[in-house]
């Protein structure tokens, strides 16, 4: 029950970020005026700035109190900000208030270490898997709801649900709290010891570094995808483009599932990473195309590669810590993630605004290239095979990974 419940709590907190994600650009002209494709990016790199800075911070307060207690104070914080943004008519005034509720917001993040400290080792690459894919549906409901209430309401009332969610949040959290299940501690007597498997600071800074270069180019096309599509469809309508911009998560189920055929049948999960890397190169080219259907195709493409090499890298974060150490191991590569995410942002606004709305695919692509050039170069050395349980589910998922 416990974990099933932190599940569906981090997939209503996903749903609720993801629905003004595609629509930023139409929100910002729609409620003050502003049409600049780098303010969007401008903002969007700030709000992965922050959120990036507020997760160590939140990571170290759980030291001394329990998330899940902790998760009550934020996430109440985070609804009244949310209702705050909603009444907000000065873009000044609705950065500097929006910038605080994410804040807030970024504590949910700790659910995703908490619920690993459920699991054994050798279960983090199926739960790993289920994560993403709930990240993944998360986003499709959120775009498409987002798309509803643009097409049937204003873009401010998305805050309005984004409380509602906040509230849900902190209902399941003090539900867990009164039942005495908010401590969970997985049984390591089976594991190695952390003496012998605990990365040093330089292994977890080559790891960020790969990461750092993957979200950089997954992230790069999301800000305008959507004006994309409709310019290239020219089927200006919220709901359809909202599908198609959460194709990827649909991708996302097929391969958990193919994943997880393959592994019961003691194969290998997928592809050779450099392999996911190109192929997500070619999808994202495909993307640029000026036909609707290749786009489609691409989109396909692209899903499926974002999905496997997500595994793989967010296996390695957990794969030489210990339930103790997650949080703040899942903290310090989250920095590099967002680090990327960030620079996506920001470069999305100049790309689009210099070289027009096609041009983000081809720089994404360039960026997947040197993904999978930088991976055996940098994590090579990071982790030895007397560090990977070969006995594990997710042993394939690591050896195959240091391998590439």
């Amino acid at each position: 029950m416990l974990k099933g419940l932190l599940i569906g709590m981090t997939a209503v907190a996903v749903v609720s970020d993801s629905m003004l994600l595609p629509f930023y650009p139409q929100f910002f002209a729609g409620r003050f005026g502003i049409d600049s494709p780098v303010h969007v990016g401008l903002y969007l790199a700030a709000a992965c700035l922050t959120v990036m800075l507020a997760l160590p911070a939140w990571a170290r307060l759980a030291r001394r109190i329990d998330p899940l207690v902790l998760l009550i104070y934020t996430q109440v914080a985070a609804g009244v900000l949310c209702i705050t943004c909603y009444t907000l008519r000065d873009v000044l005034a609705f950065w500097v208030v929006s910038m605080a509720m994410l804040v807030f917001k970024a504590s949910y993040l700790l659910i995703y270490p908490y619920v690993m400290r459920l699991e054994h080792r050798d279960s983090h690459a199926g739960t790993i898997g289920v994560l993403s894919v709930v990240v993944h549906f998360g986003g499709i409901l959120g775009a498409l709801l987002g798309g509803m209430v643009l097409d049937h309401g204003e873009a401010r009332d998305i805050f309005l649900v984004m409380a509602v969610s906040d509230v849900i949040q902190v209902v399941v959290c003090l539900f867990l709290v009164m039942r005495g299940v908010h401590r969970p501690t997985a049984d390591t007597a089976a594991e190695t010891p952390a003496s012998t498997i605990r990365p040093s600071s330089h292994g977890i800074i080559r790891l960020g570094l790969v990461m750092l270069a993957f979200y950089f180019s997954a992230f790069l096309i999301r800000p305008f995808f959507v004006l994309h599509w409709e310019a290239v469809s020219g089927l200006v309508n919220a709901s359809m483009s909202a599908l198609v911009f959460a194709i990827p998560g649909a991708v996302a189920l097929l391969a958990l599932v193919w994943n997880a055929h393959a592994r019961r049948q003691g194969g290998r999960p997928g592809e050779r990473l450099a392999a996911l890397l190109v192929l997500g190169a070619a999808g994202l080219l495909l993307q640029a195309s000026p036909l609707a259907p290749v786009v489609l195709i691409g989109r396909v493409l692209f899903g499926w590669a974002l999905f496997q090499v997500t595994v793989r890298l967010e296996v390695l974060i957990f794969a030489s810590g210990t339930p103790d150490s997650y949080a703040s191991d899942y903290s310090k590569a989250h920095i590099f993630q967002n680090l990327g995410v960030l620079g996506a942002s920001f470069a999305a606004g100049s790309t689009v605004s210099a070289f027009g709305l096609a041009s983000p695919f081809f720089m994404a692509a360039l960026g997947f290239v040197a993904t999978a050039l930088l991976f055996p170069l940098l994590l090579q050395p990071v982790l030895t095979p007397r560090q990977v349980n070969m006995s594990s589910p997710a042993a394939p998922y690591r050896a195959r990974g240091l391998s590439q």
